[in-house]
């Protein structure tokens, strides 16, 4: 299991990137193609349902699980606004 350290220097590493292509190549050298697409779904379906989407909206249009969806949701009302935090920072790249 890691430790603190190590998850420091991911999170380090994370925002050492510049651009998005230092982004995408990272995460692509780092995570399988599945792993990208979980992680891409997921931010996908806390995209939609801070916009008011109902599971149901957000299941059709992602294909993601009850679950996950529901953990998103979760993580967007009782985490750590990790996703809030991305989510306003991209509406306000736009």
């Amino acid at each position: 299991m890691s430790d603190k350290r190590e998850f420091d220097m991911l999170y380090k590493a994370v925002i050492s990137l510049k651009t998005e292509d230092e982004a995408a190549a990272f995460l692509d050298d780092l995570c399988t193609i599945k792993e990208l697409q979980d992680m891409s779904q997921r931010l996908e379906v806390a995209l939609l349902l801070n916009d008011g989407k109902n599971y149901g909206e957000v299941s059709a249009k992602t294909g993601a699980s009850s679950a996950t969806i529901s953990r998103v949701n979760r993580c967007l009302h009782y985490g750590r606004d990790g996703y809030k935090t991305v989510i306003e920072r991209l509406d306000n790249n736009e």
